[in-house]
């Protein structure tokens, strides 16, 4: 069977299962089997496939059925420009998430600093900081041991073993150092929500990095209230947060003497991070 006719199948099959990124996914997953961009199976579309591949591209197709993010099958995902290991141990990556990096970048720019991510995953967004700014150095912390492996291993990829550290740590017992930047990514969905979270949320990625606690802030109000110890003067806080929260994390950054210098809108403008200074 061709290029052209296994990916017209695998779609067809996606499609009959609910998928609704069908034709895209197929590509996805035979472009990365294949190993060329997405792009080259236009021109490559009358290709004999082998069995080898044909067998793969099956199995994957079944996963991707089943509602298994692509992620967690090709087993990477792209952030801010380059690709991160991910598997079911690490939340996948959201292009929202990026939308922090960018103030924080042009604020530290040229500067020589030390950087905490708490609840670091993947380690995605440390790492694509630490790739923009040459001098600063940094700390992943999260409570996964698997996470932490991920992370590690997407260190060395980007080669920055030399500035990067991944250990596992429960936030409440961190007193390591102090830092010019805390970011954190926490989990901030309300107990009450996570029944609604979408099919390839609740089966695959952990929902330990999701489940926010009662209110969504159980998380949230740790990070604030140990960055009050682990933040240097004039040092930056970053928070991304869920929808509807910003006035109660506002409120409770002034509680623990944070002030506000910036917040970043996602797409359908909502504040998905508020970035705070200590007063």
């Amino acid at each position: 069977m061709n290029l052209e006719n296994i990916i017209k199948e695998g779609s067809r099959i996606l499609k009959k299962n609910n998928i609704h990124s069908h034709k895209l996914d197929a590509e996805i997953i035979i472009s990365n089997l294949m190993k060329i961009k997405k792009e080259s199976l236009v021109t490559e579309n009358k290709i004999d496939i082998s069995k080898k591949i044909f067998k793969k591209y099956s199995d994957a197709i079944k996963r991707r059925s089943k509602n298994e993010p692509i992620a967690y099958i090709i087993g990477r995902k792209e952030f801010w420009s380059r690709d991160f290991v991910v598997n079911q141990s690490t939340l996948i990556p959201r292009p929202e998430t990026e939308l922090m990096l960018y103030k924080l970048v042009n604020f530290f720019k040229n500067k020589s600093i030390n950087i905490l991510d708490i609840g670091t995953g993947s380690g995605c967004i440390l790492l694509s900081i630490l790739k923009e700014l040459n001098l600063a150095r940094g700390t992943g912390i999260d409570i996964s041991a698997k996470a932490i492996q991920i992370a590690k291993l997407n260190s060395e990829k980007l080669n920055l073993n030399h500035r990067a550290k991944f250990n596992i740590f429960n936030i409440d017992k961190f007193y390591n150092d102090k830092y010019d930047l805390i970011i954190s990514n926490p989990p901030y969905i309300p107990m009450k929500d996570m029944k609604n979270l979408s099919k390839d949320i609740k089966n695959y990625e952990p929902l330990v990095a999701f489940n926010g606690g009662f209110d969504g802030l159980d998380l949230i109000k740790k990070v604030i209230y140990k960055s009050t110890y682990l933040l240097k003067n004039n040092g930056l806080l970053a928070i991304e947060i869920g929808n509807g929260q910003y006035l109660k994390v506002l409120s409770l950054l002034k509680k623990f003497m944070f002030r506000e210098i910036g917040k970043e809108y996602d797409y359908k403008r909502n504040v998905r991070c508020i970035i705070g200074t200590k007063i």
